[in-house]
């Protein structure tokens, strides 16, 4: 990192926080998982939010923040899961800009409301390109920053200079409706999941709601529930699995694989959850509980367009709001 670049001090790591893009695609035949952020949705409109584009790389967070010192004037955004965020004795507000002063130590707590938050900067987080992309691929152990989760004393290069006038926060007066759907699910209710059925279909998934366990991670969600039979339940050759992908073990326990998904797997597969709902498997944490709602593929592509159409207005929207702004 040059001494012109403007340096990100790591003071604490938080308990899970990796450099993320959208992904790494095209490489999955050689082996090579997508990764990229588990949440696209809240990754794209934190880079959105700080006129960035919406592939930047972000810095994803998951259940606990960092502290990080920012050396120059810097405009971020926090999208996805509601965080507990601070900087010089300020509360700052998520799914909005933020200009933050030289010097500025930002610190992020606990996530609520969901499992991951993203922080983006105003210009990006830098980092060497691998097989494509920035993203952080850690059972391969490279991309991002060194391969690995944020540790104390990391220094990360990211955003450009920019002016400020003031020495304290200042969070923009507007802000965006962040939700990835028109209807969010009520917070006593069981997150509404969509699921295209699988060649090994299941009906009894659909019967009940299945709780995160909490040794899930970036790889894939654990179900637990009543414990899933179907006729066949020998494991299979290995064949092609992707982000979505509901599989049942021996245990009769559901995993739904994510960002991380390995490339094959020889467990039977009996679902795949929609693109559109990827950002709800997403922000579920230990504890929380989805219920799968069977889709049908004409379903699932309206669903797919409608995101996208929504993400595009909220753009345009943006660009309006920074535009008035400026």
């Amino acid at each position: 990192m040059s001494d012109a670049t403007p340096g990100i001090e790591v003071l604490a790591p938080g308990l899970a926080s990796t450099l993320q893009d959208l992904g790494r695609f095209g490489r999955r035949h050689l082996g090579v998982a997508w990764s990229g952020a588990a949440d696209p949705w809240s990754h794209t409109l934190a880079n959105l939010l700080v006129g960035n584009p919406g592939d930047a790389a972000s810095l994803e967070i998951t259940l606990t923040g960092p502290t990080l010192r920012f050396a120059a004037p810097t405009r971020i955004a926090l999208c996805g899961a509601k965080i507990d965020a601070r900087a010089g004795g300020l509360a700052i507000p998520g799914d909005r800009p933020v200009m933050l002063p030289a010097g500025t130590v930002l610190r992020l707590g606990r996530c609520r409301g969901g499992a991951r938050a993203y922080l983006a900067v105003a210009g990006g987080f830098r980092a060497a390109s691998r097989l494509g992309s920035l993203a952080t691929d850690v059972r391969g152990g490279f991309g991002g920053h060194e391969g690995r989760p944020l540790h104390k004393g990391d220094r990360l290069s990211g955003g450009h200079p920019l002016e400020s006038a003031t020495d304290t926060p200042v969070a923009a007066r507007w802000w965006i409706d962040a939700s990835p759907g028109p209807a969010p699910t009520p917070s006593d209710a069981p997150c509404r999941v969509r699921l295209l059925p699988g060649r090994d279909a299941c009906p009894d998934l659909f019967a009940s709601a299945w709780q995160i366990d909490a040794g899930s991670n970036r790889q894939g969600l654990r179900l637990q529930g009543p414990a899933l039979r179907i006729d066949d339940r020998r494991e299979r050759v290995s064949e092609p699995v992707a982000p979505g992908t509901v599989q049942l073990p021996p245990d009769g326990q559901p995993i739904v694989l994510l960002a991380d998904a390995q490339t094959h797997g020889g467990y039977p597969r009996i679902g795949h959850a929609i693109r559109a709902d990827w950002p709800l498997l997403a922000q579920a944490g230990p504890g929380d509980r989805i219920r799968f709602v069977p889709c049908s593929p004409h379903e699932a592509h309206a669903a797919g367009l409608e995101q996208r159409q929504r993400l595009y207005r909220i753009a345009l929207a943006i660009r309006a709001r920074q535009d008035r702004h400026a």
